[in-house]
């Protein structure tokens, strides 16, 4: 399991609630990330509600994990192909084709090959040639990839995974509950939360109800040669030390907070507006300065 690259922390939970819904806290690891969920329920009601959270994440690692060896993503890096993909596979790649087009490809879920080769050191031109998007084929019947390509949707599965488990809790008449899959839902709130960089540790606090936020840090995780773990698909350098992103839903916080490491301020500027979800991005610079967009 790699470290996270996420610096998302709380601040302080939602305070005043009745003594027949104390907060249930319930920790676990969930796509390669810490998990969490803080739930102001009864004991028994939040007994059934992580039950059923943890079967759906189990669902969600089949499908998305490269740390599952026998994960549905890890057999279509494998062989080129999947045939019937799940609708929930097929739901996810669609958002993150309408994310790579509104960022100008900064995200792009092609850009595996190039992971690894930064990671072990090998050829990084031949796996920077293999990138792009728009090689890959999709239809609800079968998604392909070309020889050599491989796809990693950990920059949107973790947001997608905490839409999932807020949509569940939701519909379960749950109305208070912090979600944790390596990204942050309020069912409900207030739930204050602090944003930190690496550099510069906590630089600013976020108030979520109804609201998810993810947030990404180049330098939270480093390769031996330097090299951060945000890889621009065009060659991009990252521009900002953190970005936070909150938004109505967590896979486009989660994917947006990604691209916009790579994206200079007028390109962000004009991927918000076209955004769905009304989003808003919090900048931090290398010298520990913050921007708030929206």
């Amino acid at each position: 399991m790699i470290s996270r690259r996420r610096f998302l922390s709380i601040a302080a939970a939602a305070i005043a609630t009745p003594a027949t819904a104390a907060p249930v806290q319930w920790k676990g690891v969930a796509l390669g990330a810490d998990a969490s969920l803080t739930i102001h329920a009864t004991p028994a009601q939040a007994d059934l509600a992580l039950r059923e959270v943890r079967t759906l994440l189990r669902r969600v690692e089949a499908l998305f994990s490269l740390f599952d060896p026998a994960s549905r993503l890890v057999a279509l890096n494998q062989s080129g192909y999947m045939v019937d993909p799940a609708p929930k596979f097929v739901e996810l790649l669609s958002i993150a084709d309408h994310i790579h087009c509104v960022t100008g490809g900064a995200f792009d879920p092609t850009i595996q090959p190039l992971w690894q080769a930064v990671s072990r050191r090998e050829d990084v031109e031949q796996a920077r040639s293999l990138i792009g998007w728009d090689r890959v084929r999709r239809t609800a019947h079968r998604i392909s990839i070309e020889p050599g390509q491989a796809l990693t949707l950990n920059g949107i599965a973790q947001g997608y995974a905490t839409d999932l488990v807020a949509d569940a809790l939701r519909a379960r008449g749950f109305d208070r509950v912090l979600i944790n899959i390596g990204e942050f839902s309020g069912l409900g709130g207030p739930w204050h939360l602090g944003i930190s960089d690496p550099a510069h540790g906590m630089v600013a606090t976020r108030t979520l109800t109804n609201r998810a936020i993810a947030t990404s840090s180049p330098a939270a995780l480093e390769f031996g040669n330097g090299q951060q773990h945000i890889l621009g698909p065009m060659g991009q350098k990252p521009l900002w030390s953190t970005v936070s992103v909150s938004a109505e839903r967590a896979a486009i916080a989660d994917a947006a907070s990604t691209a916009f490491c790579l994206m200079p301020v007028n390109a962000i500027k004009d991927a918000l507006i076209h955004l769905p979800g009304a989003p808003d991005a919090t900048l931090v610079t290398t010298d520990g300065r913050v921007l708030s967009l929206s």
